[in-house]
C-alpha cells in the first residue's frame, strides 16, 4: 500500500509516498529513492523488488505532483538537499538511500550537510563535470546539446543528447552532435512543439551537471557512501563522472548490471535489468 503525503516549504509544496509502516517494522532505516530529473513514477519496478522493506519516493520540486511556490524554474542540487532532508525528518530518519543521476548529485550534497539522514548511500551516476579531466569539453558538449534542443526542439535535442550520452571516452573536437542522427532514429518526433522547458535538455540542469561536491565534509561523515556505475555505461559520460567522484571520495566504483536506468521496468519506454540491478542494490546495501 502506498500513502502520498505532501510537505509544505518555504519555496515548494512536496509530494513523497511511503510504502511501508513507519516506524519500520524490522528497525532497520526506511530505504529513500531518489533520482532527478526523474520523479518517484520511475521507481515503481525497482520498488517491486524491495517489498520487504519500508521504502520512500518523492517528486523533486517542479516534477510532477511537487510544484513550486517562489516563481522560479531552476534549482540547485542544495535546495533539493534541503527538501529531501525536510522529508526525512517527517518519515523519522535517518534512512538508506539509492540515488540516481541528478538524484546522486543531491544525495551528495545532503550527506556533506546533513551527515547524520544517512546511514549508506548508493550514488548511481552521478552526472558531475567538474570532477572529469575533460572537464572544459564535457561542459561545451552539453552546451551544444542545450543549443540543437533550444533551436529545433525536443526531439532533436533528445537525439543530440542521446549522441552525447553515447560519446566513449574524453571528449574530443571530433564529438559533434549537429551531426547527431535523425530524431526518428530513435522513435523520436522531429517537429517542433515550441516548448523548451524540459529539466534535462534545458539550461535548468546546468546547476546539477556544474555541482563540485564537498570532498572533505563527505569524508568526514558518518554516512557510508558507495559510488555505483552500470556496466553496460563503461566508459560513457556518467561512467567516467561515476569513476572520478569516486576517486576524489578515495574509492573505487561498484559496479552494477545494465546501464543508466538499470532499474527501469518499461517506465518511460526504457527497460534495464531490473532484477538483477535490484538483487546488486540488496546485496551492496546488505554489506554494512
Amino acid at each position: 500500500m502506498i500513502a502520498t503525503r505532501m510537505l509544505d516549504t518555504p519555496e515548494a509544496s512536496l509530494a513523497y509516498d511511503v510504502r511501508g509502516p513507519l516506524p519500520t517494522a524490522d528497525g532497520r532505516p526506511p530505504l529513500f529513492l531518489i533520482g532527478a530529473p526523474m520523479d518517484a513514477s520511475g521507481f515503481g519496478t525497482l520498488a517491486g523488488h524491495f517489498t520487504d522493506r519500508t521504502l520512500v519516493t518523492y517528486d523533486p520540486r517542479g516534477l510532477g505532483r511537487s510544484t513550486r511556490t517562489d516563481g522560479r524554474t531552476t534549482h540547485t542540487p542544495q535546495q533539493h538537499a534541503d527538501d529531501v532532508h525536510r522529508i526525512i525528518e517527517a518519515v523519522g530518519g535517518p534512512v538508506e538511500m539509492f540515488a540516481s543521476s541528478g538524484g546522486a548529485v543531491t544525495a551528495l550534497a545532503l550527506v556533506a550537510a546533513h551527515p547524520d539522514d544517512v546511514t549508506t548511500l548508493v550514488a548511481h551516476e552521478p552526472p558531475l563535470l567538474p570532477v572529469l579531466p575533460d572537464a572544459e569539453r564535457a561542459i561545451a558538449a552539453t552546451r551544444a546539446v542545450q543549443a540543437v534542443y533550444e533551436a529545433k526542439g525536443w526531439g532533436h535535442g533528445m537525439a543530440a543528447f542521446i549522441a552525447l550520452s553515447s560519446w566513449q571516452g574524453e571528449f574530443t573536437d571530433d564529438f559533434s552532435v549537429t551531426t547527431a542522427p535523425d530524431p526518428a532514429a530513435f522513435g523520436l518526433p522531429a517537429e517542433d512543439d515550441g516548448s523548451r522547458g524540459d529539466p534535462l535538455l534545458s539550461h535548468d540542469s546546468d546547476a546539477i551537471t556544474a555541482f563540485r561536491p564537498d570532498v572533505p565534509a563527505l569524508r568526514a561523515a558518518p554516512s557510508r557512501i558507495v559510488v555505483a556505475a552500470g556496466i553496460e555505461s563503461q566508459d560513457t559520460l556518467t561512467w567516467r563522472t561515476a569513476v572520478a567522484t569516486a576517486q576524489e571520495l578515495g574509492q573505487e566504483i561498484t559496479v552494477f548490471p545494465s546501464d543508466h536506468g538499470g532499474f527501469l521496468g518499461g517506465e518511460f519506454g526504457q527497460h534495464g535489468r531490473p532484477e538483477a540491478f535490484a538483487a546488486r542494490l540488496r546485496q551492496v546495501l546488505d554489506a554494512r
